[in-house]
């Protein structure tokens, strides 16, 4: 660690900034009336990851969120399995714009 220079510390950070992708995700199944978006709400903040979960009127939840692949990735392999009361048929995601959320919350 004492080896490590303050700038090479802030370009990994800027790294990880620029690196950094907003995913849509429509999670479909039986995912409404399970904690589906409390749990969701709770593994994001968990991984760091911003941005939102809400219950659409068609039964599915939609999920906007942002982050780097890794933390993507480990939200992505827990939407497909949601909480213990979910059966999720399908998890469709597209990748969008990165917004700069600051938090990541539940939306009504």
């Amino acid at each position: 660690f004492a080896d490590t220079k303050v700038s090479d510390i802030v370009t990994r950070l800027n790294l990880n900034m620029l690196n950094r992708k907003n995913l849509m995700l429509k999670v479909t199944g039986s995912v409404q009336g399970v904690f589906y978006r409390a749990t969701a709400n709770e593994i994001a903040n968990e991984l760091g990851l911003k941005g939102y979960v809400m219950n659409m009127k068609d039964g599915s939840v939609f999920i906007e969120t942002e982050g780097t692949a890794e933390q993507l990735t480990k939200f992505i392999e827990w939407c497909n399995r949601g909480p213990s009361r979910a059966i999720v048929t399908d998890v469709n995601i597209q990748e969008g714009t990165v917004k700069e959320f600051t938090d990541f919350k539940i939306r009504y």
